[in-house]
């Protein structure tokens, strides 16, 4: 297959072989990136391969002593040296989901992997010739697709597909060779110029991405033009779905307009609680809140004080689709609801016949191809991993072109801390991504002056307070064995003026301490 510099979807990942020289692509390899995991946007991975026998499906049979190239023995286990790290891992495809072997690998502490196919697409005619047969039924018509089977929330290592043709020229000098190989795994986005577009496409009763939308109006602010946005809601094509029959609603309360637009049920409760109707109704709201108070500016201030307002008081079963609250989140929100109802009605409203603002959402999601929500697009290409404030914050500085990025990206990128980072503009500690360069404590290396300054006059403290104790202990142990001696000694006679006073206890000269001189 032709080689590739990204993925069809507009994510610019690469994968390049480094060593040996021989296994090196100027255009790096074809791959399929999974859709889980939380890739280093503007960073890349460059470490030693390391294949695995197992198929990476059970936790408690992989086992890091095993697998190519060969290590040296451990004098304490009779057994190979465990896989280096830091390492990418190489398994071959199938028995369980991507998911599952993505994770097992990160728990074996792989800083990526890389899952070797092991079926030529019937379309590689190159792959295909390799075979000893040209049974057609031993290849696969499409390509794989390392989709989120829903439970990889917990997996933030990258994940390549490496096609076979490709898999098995590194598997076989790992393997057959025992040599080591190193491979580069890279990402960046697409750079159209210094403004970057991003996108989300959620749906008023979804969980996962609240938090952000709550948090992440003071980073809009801080980035100010640099930044458009474009909220999506996710609205099912009723026709499609075959709730719109006859004209009628077959879907009853999951749908407004006579079927044509629906939402899954949040609770799942036909008869109570939030309804699929009350879902697009809310959706069409935000929507019509973008047009009128952010799709001039892409910044929309108003547009993410009503989310968190909503979320904050209306974010229930009970008052999800109460009127009175969602006036009272205008009210705090400083929203002309006149203007809103308005264009809730003139877009075609939510009873009868088509709705125009609806539509263009319809068509959007199946042009971009949306399936899982939420979705970010940062730059046309979708964000991997988590939905978080600092994943989003990471994608967005990557997606600048070179030098055109606001000043909050050099100061808070990789912060330990992100959102109190972007309110101060002072980055008090790194996780260990940051650019140590142009943040406010300047270091780049973990904590912040005045912590290291605090902490440095406690260890002083102490040390100098042990010392004293130490000093006086010692002076108090010396005079007791001075006084010891003395005690054992009677008064002599004729004793000159630097000795023992006639008639004067040598315990009365000892109790006088330093006072008196013990040399003439």
């Amino acid at each position: 297959m032709a080689a590739a510099n990204g993925t069809p979807d507009n994510v610019s990942s690469r994968l390049q072989v480094q060593v040996p020289k021989e296994l090196f692509k100027s255009d790096g390899y074809d791959h399929r990136e999974a859709l889980f995991g939380n890739p280093p946007y503007g960073g890349s991975i460059a470490q030693n391969v390391y294949y695995t026998d197992t198929d990476l499906c059970d936790s408690t049979r992989i086992d890091k002593s095993t697998g190519y190239p060969s290590r040296s023995t451990d004098p304490k286990t009779n057994r190979q040296e465990e896989w280096p790290s830091p390492f990418i891992l190489m398994a071959n495809r199938g028995t369980c989901s991507f998911v599952q072997k993505a994770r097992n690998a990160q728990h074996a502490g792989a800083a990526g992997l890389l899952i070797a196919d092991n079926i030529c697409l019937c379309s590689d005619l190159e792959c295909m010739a390799s075979l000893s047969t040209n049974d057609d039924t031993n290849c696969q018509s499409t390509e794989p697709i390392m989709a989120d089977d829903g439970s990889g929330g917990d997996v933030t290592i990258p994940t390549f597909l490496m096609f076979k043709q490709d898999a098995d020229k590194i598997i076989g000098k790992v393997k057959d060779t025992d040599s080591i190989v190193q491979v580069e795994m890279s990402w960046s986005l697409p750079h159209p110029d210094s403004k970057v577009q991003y996108e989300l496409w959620t749906v008023p009763s979804e969980d996962v991405s609240k938090d952000f939308q709550k948090d992440w109006k003071d980073v809009a602010v801080k980035m100010g033009d640099k930044l458009y946005f474009t909220p999506r809601q996710y609205v099912y094509d009723g026709v499609k779905t075959r709730c719109r029959n006859d004209g009628r609603n077959m879907c009853f309360n999951l749908c407004t307009n006579e079927g044509r637009y629906c939402a899954t049920d949040p609770d799942n409760d036909l008869e109570h609680g939030i309804s699929g109707a009350d879902v697009v109704k809310e959706s069409l709201r935000r929507i019509c809140i973008w047009n009128v108070h952010g799709e001039s500016d892409g910044l929309g201030t108003t547009y993410w004080d009503y989310i968190a307002e909503f979320v904050t008081r209306c974010d229930s079963d009970d008052f999800f689709a109460n009127e009175d609250c969602i006036k009272d989140a205008f009210k705090h929100a400083k929203i002309d609801k006149k203007r809103i109802d308005a264009c809730m009605v003139d877009s075609g409203g939510l009873d009868t016949g088509v709705n125009n603002l609806l539509e263009k959402e319809i068509d959007a999601a199946s042009r971009k191809g949306v399936v899982v929500l939420p979705t970010m697009f940062v730059n046309s290409a979708p964000l991997r991993g988590a939905l978080t404030t600092t994943t989003v914050f990471n994608a967005v500085c990557a997606g600048f072109a070179e030098g055109s990025e606001p000043s909050i990206c050099s100061k808070c990128y990789g912060c330990s801390d992100m959102g109190q980072c972007v309110k101060k503009g002072v980055c008090k500690s790194y996780n260990g991504q940051g650019n140590g360069g142009g943040g406010g404590n300047g270091n780049g290396g973990g904590v912040s002056k005045k912590f290291f300054g605090m902490t440095l006059l406690m260890v002083c403290c102490v040390f100098g307070a042990a010392g004293y104790w130490h000093w006086r202990k010692t002076r108090e142990e010396m005079r007791d064995q001075v006084r010891g001696i003395l005690a054992e000694y009677m008064p002599l006679e004729g004793g000159d003026e630097g000795g023992l006073n006639m008639g004067q206890s040598p315990m009365d000269f000892a109790r006088k301490g330093q006072s008196a001189s013990l040399i003439s």
